[in-house]
């Protein structure tokens, strides 16, 4: 036992506790829970997990010989739990098949396999340019409302019939935000495959600090069952800003941006606990997409750098293109997935391979059209079908598009089908083409997601039917080929 020397802001200093564990758990009064952070020569720092108004200096501390733990089990999927594992949603407690420590080792290299297996998000900028595999570690960061949560949500809802169970971590969100992402996954009948680990604002900081590692935990239980695992936290910045006033209030020395010395270390040791385990372990995998808010597109502050120089790629969200009403707002040259085309579907690769590059030189190009220099054709044509494919890429909100329907959409957009119709008939002809296959080339579909191939003699039926359709529907919308005058124009 100890006892209570100081307490205030969540933080207790207790002294009398000998021999106590890192991260153990200790017992306040009324059955309040803390976890001891810092061990000193006659003291020790606890983090309370709950709420500390009646704790008072004299009071008895008592060790309880255990780490902190959070229940795991397939009960789970469907329910939000605090990060201790307590009930939000009202429906009771949840029967919880076993527990796991918060805090554990990551998988060792042996025990790893390469990533190779695709994580489809439905994005279709995303699978096709950014590729994502299980067992990744993809970093989404930008400022703040310019769609980070959007894109990891949607990931969510298209794991339906992927088999990949998802944990989401809602990190010092206000408490309307993840009641509104719950009811969104809800709605989509997500919510059945999918755990909510909530830690809102209003919640102490050491609940923000063991929130992601909580769902790790949980998501780390399915991954050794050999199932595949989504998880989100949003965001690593608040839990970053929630361990630095821990320590802080702990008295440890502040370094850059009054951040602590481990700051690294805390989301590394996070981080690395994703993996594509080997088939001697189980073959699971745990894909990890972290959040991380930016300030002005500072990508280069110091938690942006941390969290990219641990993940395998990231994903960059620009304001600029948000407000212009391209959505997903990726910014193509500054996102990057460093497992690339060995975790991408062969038919992704067949018609997405000169994608990033047509792009890349489109907003290159577009840069000079602007001077209003004298530009050849080969120029305007590239202008022209960079404008479509800025149009095709557009996606709307809680929208996922399955793979039959990225791979023709984006065949048509990279082979130059698009390049004769005006930028704003772009979404109006996909949607139309893609009804047409849904409806009258089913088992054209039914092949390119099976085979995740576009087979030769399925290539040529694309083919057949998109310069008929194309024809067909520049009849219907009283459409000329478009002069390829990109200057001036709106598109350009």
């Amino acid at each position: 036992m100890g006892t209570v020397l100081h307490v205030g802001d969540g933080v207790a200093h207790i002294y009398g506790m000998q021999r106590t564990l890192l991260g153990e758990l200790v017992e306040f009064p009324d059955g309040v829970l803390g976890i001891a952070l810092n061990l000193e020569e006659e003291t020790v720092g606890c983090v309370i997990l709950g709420p500390f108004h009646h704790i008072h200096e004299g009071d008895q501390v008592t060790r309880t010989g255990r780490v902190a733990a959070v229940p795991v089990g397939s009960q789970l999927l469907g329910r939000v739990l605090n990060p201790l594992g307590m009930p939000l949603d009202g429906l009771g407690g949840a029967d919880a098949e076993g527990y796991r420590p918060i805090e554990r080792y990551a998988p060792g290299v042996s025990a790893r396999a390469p990533v190779k297996r695709p994580l489809m998000t439905g994005i279709k900028a995303v699978d096709s340019m950014i590729p994502i595999g299980r067992g990744q570690r993809q970093l989404i960061l930008g400022d703040r409302q310019t769609g980070k949560t959007a894109i990891a949500i949607d990931a969510i809802l298209n794991q339906r019939d992927q088999g990949v169970v998802c944990v989401y971590a809602a990190i010092g969100q206000k408490a309307a935000s993840v009641a509104r992402v719950v009811q969104k996954l809800r709605e989509h009948k997500a919510l059945d495959y999918t755990v909510v680990i909530a830690a809102t604002a209003a919640e102490p900081a050491p609940l923000l600090f063991i929130a992601p590692y909580a769902a790790t935990a949980v998501a780390e239980e399915f991954m050794e069952r050999g199932g595949d695992v989504l998880v989100v936290y949003d965001d690593l910045s608040r839990h970053a800003v929630a361990y630095r006033e821990i320590s802080l209030l702990l008295r440890r020395p502040p370094g850059r941006e009054a951040f602590p010395g481990d700051i690294f270390y805390l989301h590394s040791r996070l981080l690395e606990r994703a993996a594509q385990l080997n088939g001697e372990h189980g073959g699971g995998s745990m894909t990890a997409f972290p959040i991380v808010e930016t300030r002005q597109g500072d990508i280069s502050a110091y938690i942006p750098t941390n969290a990219i120089s641990i993940t395998d790629g990231q994903i960059y969200l620009e304001p600029e293109l948000f407000y212009a009403g391209i959505r997903p707002a990726i910014n193509v040259g500054l996102s990057v997935s460093r497992v690339g085309g060995a975790a991408q579907t062969k038919a992704m690769r067949q018609v997405a391979g000169r994608l990033r590059l047509d792009l890349a030189r489109y907003h290159e190009l577009k840069a000079f059209a602007h001077f209003g220099t004298e530009l050849d054709r080969r120029t305007r044509a590239r202008l022209v079908r960079g404008a479509r494919l800025v149009e095709l890429l557009k996606q709307r909100q809680y929208r996922p598009y399955p793979l039959e329907d990225m791979v023709i959409s984006l065949y048509a957009g990279v082979n130059g089908y698009l390049d004769g119709i005006p930028p704003d008939s772009v979404k109006k002809f996909e949607a139309e083409l893609l009804n047409l296959i849904r409806h009258e080339y089913t088992s054209l579909a039914e092949r390119i997601r099976q085979n995740a191939e576009l087979m030769e003699e399925d290539e040529q039926l694309v083919r057949q039917v998109l310069a008929q359709f194309l024809k067909r529907f520049k009849i219907e919308h009283g459409l000329e080929t478009v002069e390829e005058q990109p200057l001036g124009e709106k598109h350009a």
